[in-house]
């Protein structure tokens, strides 16, 4: 019954409807059976404090009809890029982990634009409780592409149609290359069905007035890849976001990411294009940029362990030689911190607030892992239990700062800023 006394309250009701659009229209009754899940960590994180209501949020009025000729979509594509303030630095996709909470706190440190996590087109459109458990947004959180997966045409639009008045972009998923992707036949693995994916492309462009873009991986040839990504742009597709890894390359630090194969796509097309692939701190972010000269980057695992990362906070890995890089009063606890609190304003299952505490205080954990132990067997999570938990952590000591070089920093900021001009 977590969600009856807050739908009974029109106040209430005002900031349920600000971050998650699907239960806007819900009824206590209906809302309910949210409340339990066999799991705890699939309950909601809700906190029983009192929240201030949000203010709501109109859907943005449409765009004109889509344009007749490929050169009328291309100069929208660019316009569209340009009134979001050309995003350089973007959340990337990531299942359970690129969640209304954490994309907030990738905000606050230098993140122009984000990615929900993969949504599955056919569930997301038929079940409510999903929808309402793995979608949720604010005003805040723009730019904003929302991903799915998809393997048919009209149900992936049934599902574009539900979050078009909630973002920027819908993104197809054509990347995913994990064998649960194999098996329920989306993602990378439609890379062997192009004309499905162009069909894919050509429903969403058609019917949306958002516009669609698409992240996909490499092929081994690049013939191949640049026929590919042509391909989509032809389809309507007004944005294409490539990783730089073909489908097989799945582990990210044994396989780098082919920086050259992205600047040919990037030559190859008329429409923005993101760069995806060893972007572990700020210099990455610039050296991609340079290389590559796409018009943005994505980062995924890095920005887990360090959310901070394009504020130019960097890890102790990647702390450069010498005295130059500084310790910068900000810690990964303190980072932790800084989600709970966003996740008691948005709240997200419990299981994607576990993993994003494993992953940000992991050299925390190695240093003391009998608090680890203690989290691993705590099998019902409250705010108060994490935060006493990081508090602990803090007085073990042991904590390892974030570093930040000011100097490189205010070097990078201008070089970043001169290519967005």
């Amino acid at each position: 019954m977590r969600f009856a006394p807050i739908l009974r309250n029109p106040r209430r009701r005002r900031l349920l409807r600000s971050v998650n659009p699907s239960l806007a229209a819900m009824s206590p009754p209906a809302a309910a059976h949210l409340a339990t899940a066999s799991d705890p960590d699939e309950d909601l994180c809700f906190t029983t404090e009192p929240v201030a209501p949000a203010e709501e949020t109109a859907p943005p009025l449409p765009t004109p009809p889509p344009p007749v000729s490929a050169e009328e979509r291309v100069e929208r594509a660019w316009a569209h890029w340009r009134r979001l303030g050309s995003p350089k630095m973007v959340v990337a996709p990531m299942v359970d982990n690129s969640e209304l909470p954490f994309r907030m706190l990738c905000r606050r440190y230098g993140a122009t634009g984000a990615y929900t996590p993969m949504l599955h087109s056919r569930i997301f459109s038929e079940n409510e409780k999903h929808r309402a458990m793995e979608f949720t947004t604010c005003k805040e959180d723009r730019p904003l592409f929302v991903q799915f997966c998809a393997n048919d045409p009209d149900i992936l639009l049934q599902a574009a149609k539900i979050v078009e008045p909630y973002c920027d972009y819908v993104d197809i998923n054509f990347g995913c290359p994990q064998r649960i992707a194999r098996r329920g036949y989306y993602g990378a693995f439609l890379m062997d069905n192009l004309p499905l994916v162009k069909s894919l492309v050509q429903n969403l462009s058609a019917n949306l007035h958002v516009p669609v873009s698409c992240k996909i991986r490499i092929f081994p040839r690049l013939e191949d890849t640049l026929a590919y990504a042509k391909m989509l742009e032809e389809a309507g597709a007004s944005l294409v976001a490539v990783h730089g890894r073909t489908r097989d390359e799945k582990d990210g630090k044994k396989f780098r990411a082919d920086w050259d194969a992205i600047k040919a796509v990037k030559d190859a097309l008329r429409i923005p294009v993101l760069a995806n692939g060893n972007i572990r701190h700020l210099d990455d972010v610039k050296d991609c940029l340079e290389h590559t000269g796409a018009d943005g980057v994505l980062s995924a695992e890095t920005l887990l362990e360090n959310p901070a990362l394009f504020a130019g906070f960097r890890t102790k890995e990647w702390k450069e030689n010498g005295d130059e890089d500084e310790a910068s009063g900000l810690d990964q606890a303190d980072l932790v911190i800084e989600y709970l609190k966003l996740c008691e304003q948005y709240p997200v299952p419990w299981r994607m607030v576990r993993s994003h505490v494993h992953k940000m205080l992991g050299d925390w954990f190695r240093v003391h892992p009998q608090v680890r132990e203690e989290l691993n067997a705590q099998s019902k999570l409250t705010f108060e239990w994490l935060h006493d938990m990081v508090k602990r952590l803090k007085d073990l000591g042991g904590g390892i700062p974030l570093y930040r070089n000011n100097n490189a920093l205010q070097t990078t900021s201008n070089g970043l800023a001169a290519s967005n001009a």
